[in-house]
């Protein structure tokens, strides 16, 4: 039988999991400007007073919803790479690639909260509302380039990139993780990420809606040229 503190802790996590399912419905309807604590507590039948007992500030919540959505998009691509062949590279990118926009496309709201729209007057804590996932998933951009080098190397012999064209604290987190990589290879980790997340981004944000009616079939199309253009296909 369940007792009295278990059923408290039960009912606080199922309130404060609401809590965060109502900033993001807000966010979808109204905006960044539209996640405060009033508005969620107003949308919930409970007074401010009653939130604060949940999240003491508004950046408390924000960052609280920043990590649990990014941590989710970092499991996702994280699985995908995992299961997909080590010996196939071209395989492991279109995994990797399909689960990020997969995820992108399940949850709209999250996407725009981690990579768009910010939070008005939000103060990001020292260190990063998600240092962990933006780890994960910074790397894990960085291994499709790696695991596409050894193909894609030369292509590249005439590369002019130095480690002087790179910001400091994205080279403390590739240097270590991927210590063959060259320059040329932390360049092109951010290209393929130009390529992957642009594409999304203006799927997410709506500006293909009116452009084409096969949105998935653009990206499998870009996908594929990537791929192509790294000397992997397969």
């Amino acid at each position: 039988m369940e007792g009295t503190g278990g059923r408290r802790a039960r009912l606080r996590a199922e309130t404060t999991a609401e809590i965060r399912q109502v900033a993001l419905k807000l966010m979808a309807s109204g905006g960044p400007d539209a996640i405060t604590l009033r508005a969620i507590a107003r949308e919930m039948g409970m007074t401010a007073n009653a939130i604060y007992g949940y999240f003491a500030t508004r950046d408390d919540l924000v960052t609280t919803l920043i990590n649990e959505v990014y941590t989710a998009l970092a499991d996702a691509v994280d699985a995908a790479w995992a299961d997909a062949p080590a010996a196939d590279p071209a395989g492991r990118i279109r995994a990797w690639a399909r689960a990020f926009r997969g995820w992108a496309l399940a949850n709209p709201e999250g996407f725009r909260l981690v990579y768009g729209d910010p939070v008005p007057g939000y103060q990001v804590p020292e260190g990063g509302a998600a240092p962990d996932a933006a780890y994960r998933v910074c790397t894990g951009i960085a291994a499709l380039a790696a695991a596409a080098w050894p193909h894609a190397g030369p292509l590249h012999a005439d590369s002019d990139f130095q480690w002087s064209d790179f910001d400091d604290g994205l080279l403390d987190k590739l240097r270590p993780a991927f210590p063959d990589l060259p320059p040329a290879g932390v360049a092109l980790a951010l290209r393929i990420w130009g390529h992957l997340h642009g594409l999304v981004s203006l799927e997410i944000y709506g500006h293909l809606r009116t452009q084409t009616i096969s949105p998935d079939k653009l990206f499998r199309e870009e996908l594929a040229q990537l791929i192509r253009s790294l000397g992997i296909d397969s």
